[in-house]
């Protein structure tokens, strides 16, 4: 009776440990943007909640901007679309952020986020 082999080649082994690795690092890089877009949006819902219907964009924004700062983000209300719609206030951002990986080649990811729905 022939008894079979279990188990892992050191090839295998080896190659399942790359792609963990890369995987990790990949993570480790886009978690750091990934937060600070979702501190973005949480910013501007409370800058909306926070705003009267007689705010100007102008009060708008500096309140983004006291929000941001809180949040230690390196993202301005300039790059804020503000409108009204139905008198209420609707604030929109979009913005590409270039993430290095290795030698050339980087992962662009398209943010964007909205107090409309």
């Amino acid at each position: 009776m022939m008894k079979y082999q279990r188990g892992i080649a050191l090839s295998g082994l080896i190659f399942w440990s790359v792609v963990l690795i890369m995987i990790s690092v990949l993570g480790l890089k886009v978690a750091p943007t990934f937060i600070e877009y979702q501190k973005i949006l949480k910013d501007i819902k409370a800058t909306a909640a926070k705003a009267g219907p007689d705010s100007t964009v102008a009060d708008i924004r500096k309140s983004f901007d006291k929000f941001a700062d809180i949040d230690a983000l390196d993202f301005k209300s300039s790059q804020l679309d503000i409108s009204k719609d139905g008198g209420r206030i609707v604030i929109e951002f979009a913005y590409e952020k270039r993430i290095p990986l290795f030698w050339n080649v980087s992962l662009l990811i398209d943010y964007k986020g909205s107090t409309a729905g």
